[in-house]
């Protein structure tokens, strides 16, 4: 048959470790054969990033808003360790918050839900989908080391010059400071989004942070997200049958725990990344979450939302045949082509990604699926295979 084709590329970030390697499988096993694929290639990996001094990566996320979609694959932030082994310049940050930093947005993850596979958490029933706030706060963040005998402080020098000043604390002994920010604009971007995909989904939203003990940081965003809400969203959320409200994140997690599921969760930006972990794998597995940052201004970047699986990349770079579970990767995929085949109008495009997604769903269910899933799966008949006969057993079906 003729490959299906493609207007406009794909904005492409490839990774690093066992994630790269299955990042290729995927492309070719399950995309080249149907996909006259075009994409535009960023080299995201450690190696490289490095010897651009992450310019690779500033590059990438511009070419993300000219094209409008990215797919990305799983990369490394370094530490102490991965300076050394890497032989880096120094420790780059994290890609992710880059990336987010020049898309701003939100990021949705929502875990991927199979039969046979049941929830930790007993009540749930439906998916909870995560709205991770995409912009500042420790990921922008400035840090130092301060000796005893110190005094560290805010200053905010207004355009007029003037000087507030806020003491952080006087160090009797030594210490650490850190400082960090967000800003309005980002803040609207994120409640707009997290409102408009309650609004597309038809679920309830729920924003949570800790307004009580950060009375100007945390609350600017409950007012913020308050403000928008009664101004622009509540008579269409009244319309549409679905609700929005505000809890300390204390009270957020109980009730998440006593829930049924099926709700949009919002949280600020480590928030959204700790409780997205747990939620995933509460769910069953990291690698059975989609993940998407959506910015205000209609950008998508498709990705994983679990790491660069490093000892399993030990054990392959040995010759141990790879063992990981591809299906969040997969998914980034699907969900890129789905929204390039939505705006260039091509439903062939997005046809194809939704059969590939449920062939691999279908794959699970049949019992044929990695060591992750097979050691929680409740199915009787179980098959366990490595990636690429994973891989395989999707092809068939697709």
């Amino acid at each position: 048959m003729s490959k299906i084709a493609m207007k406009t590329p794909l904005v492409e970030m490839d990774g690093d470790e066992m994630t790269r390697i299955v990042w290729q499988q995927i492309k070719d096993i399950l995309l080249l054969p149907y996909i006259d694929l075009k994409t535009e290639y960023y080299d995201l990996g450690l190696e490289y990033r490095n010897e651009t001094n992450d310019q690779v990566t500033i590059d990438s996320a511009n070419a993300t808003k000219k094209y409008g979609v990215a797919v990305k694959c799983a990369t490394i932030t370094p530490n102490a360790a991965r300076m050394t082994e890497y032989n880096l310049k120094e420790m780059w940050k994290s890609p992710n918050a880059t990336i987010r930093a020049i898309l701003d947005g939100t990021v949705f993850r929502t875990p991927i839900i199979v039969k046979g596979i049941p929830p930790y958490v007993q009540k749930w029933k439906k998916p909870i989908s995560i709205a991770r706030h995409a912009y500042g706060d420790i990921y922008k963040s400035t840090e130092l080391r301060v000796p005893g005998g110190s005094k560290a402080e805010i200053v905010v020098t207004a355009p007029d010059g003037t000087e507030t000043r806020a003491l952080i604390h006087d160090f009797k002994t030594d210490g650490i400071v850190q400082g960090m920010h967000n800003i309005d604009k980002s803040i609207e971007g994120f409640a707009r989004s997290c409102f408009d995909y309650a609004l597309d989904t038809g679920m309830d939203l729920w924003f949570s942070s800790k307004d009580t003990i950060s009375k100007t940081y945390d609350h600017r965003f409950k007012d913020i997200f308050a403000d928008i809400f009664e101004n622009e969203y509540k008579e269409r959320f009244e319309k549409a049958g679905i609700e929005y409200f505000y809890t300390l994140i204390d009270d957020a997690v109980a009730r998440v725990i006593r829930s049924e599921g099926g709700f949009i969760w919002a949280c600020k930006n480590y928030d959204g990344d700790v409780m997205s972990d747990m939620v995933s794998n509460a769910y069953g597995s990291l690698a059975m979450m989609t993940s998407v940052l959506v910015s205000p201004d209609g950008i998508y970047e498709y990705e994983a939302a679990h790491g660069t699986v490093q000892r399993h990349y030990y054990d392959y770079l040995k010759g141990v045949p790879a063992r990981i579970n591809p299906v969040a990767t997969i998914f980034a995929w699907t969900g890129a082509l789905k929204k390039r085949g939505e705006l260039d109008d091509i439903p062939e495009l997005s046809a194809f990604a939704e059969k590939l997604e449920k062939a691999c769903i279908d794959t699970i269910e049949s019992g044929v699926m990695t060591k992750d899933l097979c050691i929680i799966s409740e199915l009787e008949n179980k098959t366990q295979v490595d990636t690429e006969g994973f891989l395989k057993a999707i092809a068939s079906r697709l």
